[in-house]
């Protein structure tokens, strides 16, 4: 089977390492379309030996790239596209069906109560979501929380698949000597209680909060920020003036694989860490606790639809808080003092192994190769 994947851009984000991980384990012939901003992923995508094609669009409506797109699909000989966000999903279905692919898959990232990928929910962004939502014959959500969005939206529950995100069991094992070196290269004392974040940094993430946290708790606090983004500098003057900006580390966007960027990769930075807090209080996932997990953290979080579609007992050292600085920081205080658990991967982990979301979405990939109902909609063509 060929395979197109169609990515709106491949900087380094959450949709697009996890584009690149799903790569290295699905059993098919995958190639790589990304409308803007190739970034650090293709890079990775492209050292792993995926063809990686740019199709260089200007804006969000740049409708030359429809034509472009079409005939890279047609020349391609694909037998599915899968597309990957918004902007992605809107060129990416007309051009599959205009093309002549019969199964288009689309999976559904970040859609949240109240945005879409950072974007308000308008109606105009429903309207044209849906409409390119029709020219597909799949859409996967990665939690059951997204796909009653996906319904309340107006999205048949029968196109409705959820794959859930998927992460690399063993490359998130705790390993004493990364988080050493890790340590050591951030600047962060080996006596030191890291309360760790993952996530761009803008202003929906509320890592304010934490900024503020740390400066209610000891001076052997530290924040470690992992990403990037607009409210950097926000952040920066936020510790600053909460009397903190010697405690809060930001160690920029990293990728996901330890063979890059000197070993300094999201599983090493995450081995620092003693806790992690995702304050978001909307999300369509929560990857970032999923892999703290994964690496034996406990994590204290407002928005995890991975955990809260879980019994209780599956992620037994993750804490749901609602409030602001004050909660966070009781909630890390309560959590140090009970001491260190076991570094070991708990159920949740497990459930969201990477191999297992291949093998669902292979499932997905079959039914819609094998689908009668793949065939061209009423209205659409293929010449």
């Amino acid at each position: 089977m060929r395979v197109l994947h169609i990515i709106t851009g491949l900087g380094i984000g959450g949709a697009e390492q996890q584009l690149r991980l799903l790569l290295r384990h699905l059993p098919v012939e995958g190639e790589v379309v990304a409308l803007t901003n190739p970034g650090a992923v293709a890079a990775g995508l492209v050292s792993d030996g995926v063809r990686v094609h740019h199709l260089g669009m200007r804006g969000n409506r740049d409708l030359r790239a429809l034509p472009r797109l079409v005939r890279l699909i047609r020349a391609g000989g694909y037998d599915l596209v899968h597309t990957h966000l918004y902007r992605a999903c809107v060129y990416g279905r007309p051009a599959a069906r205009l093309a002549g692919v019969r199964a288009v898959v689309a999976t559904e990232h970040s859609l949240g109560d109240s945005q879409l990928e950072g974007r308000r929910l308008t109606a105009g962004v429903r309207a044209l979501y849906l409409a390119a939502e029709r020219l597909g014959s799949t859409t996967v959500a990665v939690s059951p929380t997204v796909a009653d969005r996906l319904r309340r939206w107006g999205v048949p529950a029968p196109r409705i698949e959820v794959v859930p995100n998927g992460i690399d069991l063993a490359r998130f094992r705790f390993d004493p000597v990364r988080r050493h070196r890790a340590r050591r290269r951030l600047g962060l004392p080996d006596e030191a209680y890291v309360v760790g974040c993952v996530g761009r940094l803008s202003a929906g993430k509320r890592f304010d909060v934490l900024v503020r946290a740390v400066s209610r708790l000891p001076d052997d606090h530290w924040l470690l920020l992992v990403g990037g983004g607009p409210q950097e500098s926000v952040l920066r003057r936020t510790a600053h003036e909460a009397g903190v900006a010697g405690r809060v580390v930001f160690a920029g966007e990293r990728p996901y694989l330890s063979d890059e960027a000197g070993g300094l990769d999201l599983p090493a930075l995450t081995c620092a860490m003693d806790l992690l807090a995702s304050p978001s209080p909307d999300e369509s996932f929560g990857l970032a606790v999923v892999e703290a997990l994964g690496c034996g953290l406990p994590v204290v979080y407002a928005s995890c639809p991975a955990i809260e579609d879980l019994p209780p007992q599956a992620a037994p050292a993750a804490r749901r808080v609602r409030g602001g600085p004050e909660a966070y920081a009781r909630a890390v205080a309560e959590i140090r003092a009970a001491g260190p658990g076991p570094r070991t991967a708990p159920d949740a982990a497990r459930r969201y192994s990477i191999a297992r979301s291949a093998a669902r979405l292979m499932d997905v990939y079959a039914a819609a190769v094998s689908s009668p109902s793949s065939s061209s909609p009423q209205g659409v063509t293929s010449s």
